[in-house]
């Protein structure tokens, strides 16, 4: 069902719900297992893409520790922005701001999984392949909840919960905790 979602003054938005919490979390679950196929018996670590990246780090995190029988994963999170939530472009360029107490963080020999909310066009995910390879990864995987499968750039997504193919000028809006109250996967399209 589409119900019409706040707008801005500009353009008349509908926003329907996709995935609803219960769905989210099942979509987490089979993540968690084939995240845990990739990083069996390998020295690993969860780094979560700010924001919504992060708290989906979290979850599959815990769900890895306790489900999948990883003893240890240690969890970081970057801070790529390149759009406000609202999708405006905030920078030309894709910005990644980096934690000050991960300045010394060495990543090497070690199998990084990035976790990010949506795969789009790639800009985000490409700055953190860097980062994390400026940091001697030996290994880049990568999990997110949803690919658009519309990616600019030659990068693809090693764990991903849902495929979404879709008009160009729809958004998916995925709502986790704790920026929003519970999670869903929503599509978000101007009113036609």
């Amino acid at each position: 069902m589409i119900e019409p979602a706040p707008s801005s003054p500009s353009a008349p938005i509908k926003a329907c719900v996709l995935y609803d919490a219960a769905e989210v979390h099942a979509l987490l679950d089979e993540m968690a297992a084939r995240a845990a196929r990739l990083l069996a018996g390998r020295d690993a670590a969860i780094v979560g893409i700010l924001r919504r990246g992060a708290p989906l780090a979290a979850m599959l995190r815990e769900r890895l520790l306790r489900e999948h029988g990883l003893a240890s994963l240690p969890s970081y999170e970057v801070k790529i922005q390149r759009y406000a939530d609202d999708l405006r472009l905030l920078h030309p360029e894709t910005r990644l701001t980096e934690d000050p107490s991960h300045a010394g963080l060495d990543l090497s020999g070690r199998c990084v999984l990035l976790v990010d909310d949506v795969l789009y066009r790639g800009h985000s995910l490409l700055r953190a392949l860097d980062w994390a390879a400026r940091r001697g990864a030996a290994e880049v995987r990568v999990a997110v909840l949803v690919d658009r499968k519309v990616s600019a750039l030659p990068l693809h997504a090693d764990v991903v919960g849902a495929h979404l193919q879709l008009a160009p000028q729809d958004v998916v809006d995925c709502h986790v905790p704790p920026y929003e109250p519970e999670l869903s996967i929503r599509l978000v399209r101007p009113h036609r």
